[in-house]
C-alpha cells in the first residue's frame, strides 16, 4: 500500500523542539464492537458482565470438528458502518487466518480480513475550535478501510498468585477494526477523529462506543518528521481505551520520539503500551509486519458475497447522521454551529434537544439544553440518559416563560426543583406562589419605594442613564424576582426620564 501525504504542512501545529520545528504524524485502527445479541461465528452471546467463560460455545473455544458460520447482522452492521462513513462498500470479500500463539487464542489464530476487506476507503470529517474569533476549521481524515474479525479472549492476571486465568466470553465476538490514513497532525485531532467515529457507530447502532467496557478502543500509530519530509519510523501504541488518554499518549510519544532523534538517535519500530498512570509509553515488544502473521484465506469459510439490492435496503434504513442533522438544526432552526455541534455530538442529546424543540422555539430549547441541563449534568457527573428532568418538563418550563407566567430568573429556580424534587413545572409554580407580577400597580409601587430611598443613585443616572440598571436590579430583590423584568426596565426609564 503506497501511503499518499494530503496534508500541507501547518506551522501552528508544528512541535517545537530543540534543534527546529518537528510534525507529528499519527494514524488510527480503531476496534468497534459490533453490536449483535450472538457472536461473529457462533450462537454464543455477548452481553457484556456476564461470569467468566459462561458466553462461551464450542466454536468459541476451538473444539475439534467446530466450524465457523457466519453471522448476518454482524455483517449487516458492518454495511451499515461502511455506508455511515461514505466508503466503498465491497460486495464481494474474504476472511483470512491470522497466525499468532497466545493463551487467550484458542484456535491458534484469529479469524479477519487482509487484502480483501468488507469496506474499502471512505472518510471523516473533523471540526476543531471554535477558535477566539469563534470559527471552526473541517479536516477530512481518509479512511483505508474496515474489515470484520474475531476478538480474541482475556488474560487474568490478578486473579492467582503464580498463575494466569483466562476469560473465554469476548473470544469470537465480531470486531470492525476501522483503518484511517496517517492523515492526522496533533493530539487534538486525534481526540476529535476518535469522539467523531463513536459519534457516528452510536447514531447507526452499530457499536455503543463503551470505552470503558473495552466495545471501542484503538491502537495509535505515531511518527515525528521534520516538516516538508517523508514518513518517519512510526510506533504503534496498543489499546488506548480513552479519547483523554489518547491525547496523553500521542503527545508523549511525539516528545519521546523527538528527544531520541534530536540526540542522534534512531525511531525503532515497535508496538507500545501507554500507562495513564505515569502519563507514559513503554515499549511491549517490536512491531510485526503483515508476513509475520501468515495470511492466508480461511478453508472453512466461503467468500463473503451480497447484492446491491442487500446495501440499498440497508442504505435505505440508515438514521439521519451527527454532520446531516446538525446542517439541519442550523440551517431550520437558527442554531449557531456550536450550538448545534454540542447538540449533536451524542445521539441522546440530540433526541432529548429535539423533543423539547418541538412546537417551540429552537434558540431557546438549546439554551435551556445546552447551559441549564447539560451545565447541571456535567456538575454531577451524569450523562443525558440519566437526567431526572425529562423533555416535557423542560419544554413546560420554556412554556412558561413565553406565556409571561414566570420570568427567567423564577424559570432558573423552578427547573432546579424540577431537577431535584421532580413534578410538573406548572403545578409547582401554582402551588409554591412562583408566578411572576405582572400587575404595573404593584411594580410601579416598588419602583417609586426604590427610587425615593436612593436619592443618590438617581443623581448618578441623570449624569449617566447606563446605570438605570442598578435600579431594575433593586427592584426585582424587592419584589423577590417575581416581577415581569421588562415591565421593571420600563417603569424605572419612565419615572427617571431616561429616553428609549
Amino acid at each position: 500500500m503506497t501511503i499518499v501525504d494530503v496534508r500541507t504542512p501547518d506551522p501552528k501545529r508544528f512541535i517545537p523542539g530543540a534543534t527546529g520545528d518537528w510534525e507529528v504524524i499519527i494514524g488510527m485502527e480503531v476496534h468497534a464492537q459490533v453490536l449483535s445479541n450472538s457472536k461473529l461465528f457462533s450462537g454464543a452471546a455477548t452481553e457484556f458482565g456476564k461470569p467468566q467463560n459462561s458466553n462461551v460455545s464450542l466454536v468459541d473455544a476451538a473444539m475439534p470438528g467446530m466450524l465457523p458460520v457466519i453471522n448476518e447482522e454482524c455483517v449487516a452492521q458492518a454495511v451499515r458502518t461502511g455506508l455511515g462513513l461514505k466508503a466503498q462498500i465491497n460486495k464481494r470479500s474474504i476472511f483470512d487466518r491470522k497466525n499468532y500463539f497466545y493463551p487467550d487464542l484458542p484456535q491458534g489464530y484469529q479469524i479477519s480480513q487482509f487484502k480483501d476487506p468488507i469496506v474499502g476507503e471512505g472518510k471523516i470529517v473533523i471540526s476543531l475550535g471554535p477558535d477566539r474569533q469563534g470559527q471552526f476549521e473541517d479536516i477530512e481524515i481518509g479512511i483505508e478501510r474496515l474489515h470484520l474479525e474475531q476478538d480474541a479472549g482475556k488474560s487474568l492476571h490478578d486473579q492467582h498468585a503464580t498463575m494466569s486465568y483466562v476469560d473465554l466470553n469476548r473470544s469470537g465476538v465480531a470486531l470492525m477494526e476501522i483503518v484511517s490514513k496517517p492523515d492526522m497532525r496533533s493530539s487534538d485531532e486525534a481526540k476529535a477523529y476518535m469522539t467523531k467515529l463513536r459519534s457516528i457507530v452510536r447514531y447507526l447502532g452499530t457499536c455503543d462506543g463503551n470505552m470503558d467496557e473495552g466495545s471501542m478502543r484503538a491502537d495509535v500509530n505515531v511518527s515525528v518528521r521534520r516538516p516538508g519530509e517523508g514518513f518517519g519510523t512510526r510506533c504503534e501504541i496498543k489499546n488506548v481505551n480513552s479519547i483523554r488518554f489518547i491525547g496523553q499518549a500521542i503527545e508523549y510519544e511525539a516528545r519521546r520520539q523527538i528527544g531520541i532523534l534530536e540526540d542522534g538517535g534512531a525511531i525503532e519500530q515497535e508496538t507500545r503500551l501507554f500507562d495513564p498512570n505515569k502519563g507514559e509509553t513503554r515499549s511491549m515488544r517490536s512491531k510485526e509486519d503483515a508476513h509475520d502473521y501468515r495470511y492466508f484465506p480461511d478453508p472453512d469459510l466461503l467468500p463473503l458475497e451480497f447484492d446491491d439490492a442487500f446495501v440499498k435496503a440497508l442504505e435505505a434504513d440508515l438514521p439521519e447522521l451527527p454532520d446531516d442533522k446538525k446542517e439541519r438544526f442550523v440551517r431550520e432552526l437558527g442554531l449557531s454551529i456550536y450550538d448545534a455541534s454540542v447538540l449533536v455530538s451524542e445521539k441522546a442529546i440530540a433526541d432529548y434537544f429535539e423533543a423539547v424543540a418541538e412546537g417551540r422555539d429552537g434558540k431557546a430549547a438549546a439554551n435551556w439544553v445546552i447551559n441549564d441541563l447539560l451545565g447541571a449534568l456535567n456538575r454531577t457527573g451524569k450523562s443525558i440518559e440519566e437526567t431526572s428532568v425529562s423533555p416535557a418538563q423542560l419544554g413546560a418550563i420554556i412554556d412558561l416563560i413565553k406565556a409571561e407566567t414566570i420570568s427567567g430568573k423564577i424559570a432558573k429556580d423552578l427547573f432546579e426543583i424540577v431537577l431535584n424534587e421532580g413534578g410538573d413545572p406548572a403545578e409547582i409554580v401554582e402551588t409554591r406562589g412562583m408566578k411572576q407580577v405582572t400587575d404595573t400597580g404593584a411594580i410601579e409601587r416598588a419602583v417609586d419605594e426604590i427610587i425615593a430611598a436612593n436619592p443618590d443613585q438617581v443623581a448618578k443616572v441623570q449624569a449617566k442613564p447606563t446605570l438605570a440598571g442598578w435600579f431594575v436590579g433593586q427592584v426585582m430583590k424587592a419584589t423577590g424576582g417575581k416581577a415581569n423584568p421588562q415591565a421593571v426596565q420600563a417603569l424605572v426609564k419612565a419615572k427617571l426620564g431616561i429616553e428609549e
